[in-house]
């Protein structure tokens, strides 16, 4: 029996592609669907949130989770992760640098529950937690089969120093962006930002977009290009980076 986007819960932004917004902290999870494979984008903030979007993807594209792309290592888009056991897992370069050290696991579970996550659900997460095992340096083209390639872009740094972007060609041309680009509220600028290189971060986004692409921000409802090039500029004035 074939099931939908809606019943899920899940928005459908093109053929085959479609994201959802998890409760909690409106975090983006995104999902292409290919010739027997499956991407799934972004884990969710623990392993019972991860093993969910992992039971609603497998339903949706009618075969496994064959694939995982991490846009960047904050706790609730990678705390699933090893939900997505057997998955082939994707991140920027450096990533690993932050998800594979125990004192770097220790500030994300820390982080994790002063955002109001259980204590025992974040220990849980940070414990099984393994680092991508592809690390995106420039560009990588996923062959997903059935016609369908995906590219991973490393486009940071801006909101950290590792954050990648995933394009799906199509009409409409799709771009989950992260949170390099946030909808539902200013874009949140931490610790581990880079805001000198933020902008410039958002002006690759357009570059491999372009601007009739939906562009799918890690919070809030999707956007158009307009909405990426203002909030690029708005990122400008607010850190004093010129053009």
């Amino acid at each position: 029996m074939t099931v939908t986007w809606e019943e899920f819960g899940w928005e459908r932004v093109a053929g085959g592609v479609g994201r959802c917004r998890l409760p909690g902290w409106d975090c983006t999870t995104g999902l292409v669907v290919g010739g027997g494979t499956a991407l799934v984008i972004d884990s969710g903030s623990s392993l019972a949130e991860g093993a969910l979007l992992r039971t609603q993807a497998s339903a949706l594209a009618g075969h496994a989770v064959t694939h995982l792309a991490l846009t960047h290592p904050h706790f609730d888009h990678v705390l699933g992760t090893a939900a997505f056991e057997g998955a082939e897992v994707y991140g920027a370069v450096g990533i690993e640098t932050v998800l594979g050290t125990r004192h770097a696991r220790e500030e994300l579970r820390a982080d994790a529950v002063s955002q109001g996550l259980d204590a025992q659900a974040a220990d849980e997460a940070t414990a099984a937690l393994v680092p991508p095992r592809h690390h995106v340096s420039g560009e990588w083209t996923l062959d997903l089969g059935g016609g369908r390639q995906v590219l991973l872009a490393n486009v940071g740094p801006g909101h950290t120093a590792h954050d990648l972007a995933v394009l799906v060609p199509g009409s409409p041309e799709v771009v989950f962006c992260g949170d390099l680009v946030e909808e539902s509220g200013e874009p949140q600028a931490g610790p581990d930002a880079v805001p000198s290189h933020w902008p410039a971060a958002l002006d690759r986004l357009l570059d491999l977009g372009g601007e009739d692409a939906l562009y799918v921000p890690g919070h809030g409802a999707v956007v158009d290009a307009a909405f990426v090039r203002a909030q690029r500029d708005t990122l400008a004035a607010r850190f004093g980076v010129s053009r």
